[in-house]
C-alpha cells in the first residue's frame, strides 16, 4: 500500500470554498470528470451529510489493459459539511476494479488558524492492490498519477473560485450563522439539479 499527503492553502473564506465544492465541476482540469449524481442528503445534528457518485474516464497504460477493460470508474463521494465549526471533510473511494486497483481519499477543508480569510484543504490518499506480482507496481503507479491529479484538483478548484469571486478582495469573517448554513445546502442542491445523472447509476443501485 501507498500513502499520499499534502496540504493546499486557498486564498478564500471556508464559507466561500464550502460553497465552491459544490461547483467545482465542469472546470478546465477536470475533463475527465463525465457526470455527478447525489444519492442522498440530509441534515444530521446540524451536519449536512451528502453521498454521490461521480463518473469519471482515465487514459490507462497498455500493462493495464490486462487487467481493466475499460477506461470508466465509478466514484463514491461522501462528505459532511459542518458549518458552525468550519470543517468540511470528504471521503472518496472507486467502486470498480478495487482489487487492481483501491484508492481512497480524505480530504479536510478548515479554516486557516494564521489567517481566517484563507481556506487549508489537507488531503490523504492511500493506494493499494490485491494483483498477486504486481501488487507493488501497480501501487506506484497509482501514486505517481494520483499526486499529479491532486495538483491538478486544486488549479481547478482555484479557477471555479475565482469565477464565483472575481471582485471579492475582502472577505467577510466571524461566526457561522444560519443563514449561512442554509446558503451551502442551497448551494449542494442547486449543484444537484444541475448535474448529470450518471449513467450506471440504476445498475449500481437497483431498488
Amino acid at each position: 500500500m501507498k500513502f499520499y499527503e499534502n496540504s493546499a492553502i486557498f486564498n478564500y473564506s471556508w464559507e466561500q470554498v464550502a460553497q465552491g465544492f459544490w461547483k467545482r465541476y465542469p472546470n478546465p482540469n477536470s475533463k475527465h470528470v463525465l457526470s455527478e449524481d447525489t444519492v442522498s442528503r440530509e441534515l444530521k445534528s446540524g451536519k449536512l451529510v451528502s453521498k454521490r457518485i461521480l463518473t469519471k474516464t482515465n487514459n490507462i497504460p497498455n500493462w493495464a489493459k490486462r487487467f481493466i477493460n475499460t477506461t470508466y470508474v465509478y466514484i463514491v463521494e461522501e462528505s459532511i459539511v459542518d458549518a458552525k465549526n468550519k470543517i468540511l471533510v470528504t471521503y472518496t473511494r472507486n467502486i470498480g476494479f478495487t482489487k487492481v486497483m483501491s484508492v481512497t481519499e480524505k480530504v479536510t477543508y478548515t479554516q486557516c488558524d494564521v489567517n481566517p480569510s484563507k481556506t487549508v484543504a489537507t488531503r490523504y490518499a492511500w493506494i493499494d492492490s490485491q494483483v498477486r506480482g504486481f501488487s507493488r507496481a501497480i501501487c506506484a503507479f497509482g501514486y505517481e498519477r494520483f499526486k499529479k491529479n491532486a495538483h491538478k484538483m486544486v488549479g481547478g478548484f482555484n479557477h471555479v473560485l475565482q469565477n464565483m469571486y472575481p471582485h471579492q478582495h475582502v472577505i467577510q469573517t466571524g461566526y457561522v450563522t444560519a443563514t449561512a448554513a442554509t446558503k451551502l445546502k442551497d448551494a449542494a442542491k442547486n449543484a444537484s439539479e444541475l448535474a448529470k445523472a450518471a449513467p450506471m447509476y440504476a445498475s449500481l443501485h437497483p431498488n
